[in-house]
């Protein structure tokens, strides 16, 4: 079977139930924009090798998306019903997860911090701006389409992108390298002048 089929020449693509669609549509940018998300994660793993503790963790987040893609696949006036998986827990698992990754880091998450340190750490932070393009996005899609996108998935990717901050922090703890800080949280900046 050949990979391409000419169908989209013309600009559009398919959605769940057959509708065609312009490809830069809200939701193709969407599922493109999670895609993307999807395939750094994925040069992510390749960066930490195959025995990372990571590992299972970010295969199954890499699963969700791709679950989560072909809901949002799925236009609310589709006759066809969607039988993938719904990963609803996805939120709670990042939780779990940040709650896990910021019990093990040496200092607190006071200040916001430049991106980079070393390259899993810098990766960690594509991955977290990419997720949160992927929720402007997601945020569009749900005002143009709202009952196809759900509630689940708007939170689980809203969690990502704190996981990946959390995710670049402990990296740089882990292998010692200092966080290059840019300045205090607005609330600690608040609560500092309070006590002064």
């Amino acid at each position: 079977m050949k990979i391409y089929t000419r169908k989209g020449d013309t600009g559009k693509t398919g959605v769940f139930g057959g509708k065609r669609v312009y490809k830069n549509s809200p939701r193709i940018e969407c599922i493109g924009t999670l895609d993307e998300v999807n395939s750094t994660i994925g040069l992510l793993r390749a960066k930490l090798g195959d025995e990372h503790p990571w590992q299972q963790n970010l295969h199954r987040i890499q699963k969700d998306m791709m679950d989560m893609m072909s809901h949002l696949a799925r236009p609310s006036d589709s006759k066809k019903t969607n039988t993938n998986p719904k990963p609803e827990d996805g939120a709670t698992f990042c939780e779990e997860w940040l709650d896990e990754l910021e019990a093990n880091i040496s200092s607190p998450s006071d200040y916001f911090i430049l991106p980079g340190g070393n390259e899993i750490s810098a990766l960690c932070h594509v991955c977290r701006t990419q997720v949160r393009r992927g929720e402007r996005a997601l945020v569009t899609l749900f005002q143009d389409d709202p009952e196809s996108v759900e509630e689940y998935i708007l939170a689980y990717v809203n969690r990502l992108s704190d996981l990946f901050f959390t995710m670049a922090r402990a990296e740089m703890d882990k292998k010692g390298v200092a966080e290059e800080k840019w300045q205090l949280f607005l609330y600690k900046r608040k609560k500092k002048k309070t006590k002064e």
